[in-house]
């Protein structure tokens, strides 16, 4: 499968390329964030909470089934599942529901975890279990910060941390860069255009941290 980061929280996910691919995109933003959203088809989008940088499914050609609540779905092949949580650690009396995303491709098990503002508790963490790949905010601010960040993935034991929601240039919110998080888990990164990854593929042994490049 293909992982590509497109910023913020917006990943395309593939399980192949070509016309007989099926693609996942996760909380695409619009253009207010000062990124410039692709526009393309897609299959499915999943939708972590109703905020401009994560809910800009206008931008998804194709008439994509769109995800934005907790649950279980199957769409042609591909398995997700919807967790609740919270954008802050009031239970969302600050900024509301947050969904982290639990997606399986090709035998490889993704979580998404949206804009999630609290560490873990048993029963999310019980969804989440066997996660192959995390897709984390690190950026702080609005979500978890990188120390949250690394207390969640020693939660989660993933075999594959890719970072997401941080400061890129352009991006108009105020939050931390990448180096934080990198420098707080003290784990050498991998930088990659796109990540093409296999089951077989995967760490058996050392977590491996890749950042992505948009």
């Amino acid at each position: 499968m293909y992982i590509t980061w497109l910023g913020q929280s917006c990943f395309k996910l593939q399980d192949k390329i070509g016309q007989d691919g099926v693609i996942l995109v996760t909380d695409p933003y619009d253009n207010d964030t000062g990124l410039k959203m692709p526009r393309f088809e897609a299959d499915i989008v999943t939708v972590s909470h109703d905020h401009h940088d994560h809910n800009n499914t206008g931008a998804i050609r194709n008439n994509p089934f769109i995800i934005n609540t907790a649950g279980e779905y199957e769409i042609k092949g591909i398995f997700v599942e919807g967790v609740e949580s919270a954008h802050d650690e009031k239970n969302g009396a600050e900024r509301g529901k947050n969904i982290i995303y639990r997606i399986e491709i090709e035998d490889i098990s993704i979580t998404h975890l949206g804009d999630l503002g609290h560490i873990l508790d048993t029963k999310q963490l019980e969804k989440l279990e066997g996660t192959d790949i995390l897709l984390i905010p690190v950026g702080g601010k609005y979500t978890i910060n990188a120390t949250m960040a690394v207390e969640i993935i020693s939660q989660i034991e993933p075999r594959i941390v890719i970072p997401m929601h941080y400061k890129l240039p352009g991006l108009k919110l105020d939050i931390d860069g990448v180096e934080k998080f990198i420098k707080e888990l003290g784990i050498q990164p991998r930088h990659e255009e796109k990540l093409k990854i296999s089951k077989k593929d995967l760490p058996q042994e050392d977590m491996e941290l890749v950042v992505l490049s948009i």
